[in-house]
């Protein structure tokens, strides 16, 4: 989601069971999308949320599928920061973090909240961080998504086992 034209969301998280997987690079950026997603889960009313932090965004989908497997969670939230440089490892850890954490959604059924932010800049990545001046929450904006997939899955179609 971006900010113009973004609903807004309002979910009811009582009761569901959140993995909350967050990458370290870019310490500022990560600190805010982190506390936006923890705000936004304490709103939510969700209790149970188990934090796993990794190096980058690249490790998040190992991450998020290891907690996948485990069973158990309702949604998960990725967090993580990408800034372009001048070398294609830009291109290559966006799309290996993207690809990852689709195949976890799809490949086990819960959804996987994208917190990951692909930035030119560190300036961009502070304007969307939550952080006090911020123009956007992505951390929040993540969390939430997650929570309104896990809930509407819920209602549509209940995980077996």
């Amino acid at each position: 989601m971006s900010g113009d034209g973004s609903p807004e969301l309002q979910v009811d998280g009582s009761g569901l069971r959140v993995g909350l997987i967050a990458a370290r690079w870019h310490g500022e950026i990560m600190a805010g999308l982190l506390e936006g997603a923890q705000r936004a889960l304490a709103e939510a009313g969700v209790a149970d949320v188990t934090l796993v932090r990794v190096a980058g965004s690249f490790e998040l989908p190992v991450a998020a599928a290891r907690l996948a497997r485990t069973g158990g969670y309702d949604a998960l939230v990725a967090l993580g920061v990408v800034i372009r440089g001048g070398t294609p490892h830009f291109d290559y850890v966006c799309e290996a973090a993207t690809l990852g954490l689709t195949d976890v959604a799809v490949g086990t059924g819960i959804p996987v909240g994208f917190g990951v932010l692909t930035v030119d800049n560190e300036s961009q990545g502070l304007h969307r961080a939550g952080l006090r001046g911020s123009r956007e929450d992505k951390g929040r904006e993540a969390v939430l998504s997650a929570l309104e997939t896990a809930v509407v899955l819920r209602e549509v179609a209940p995980r077996q086992g």
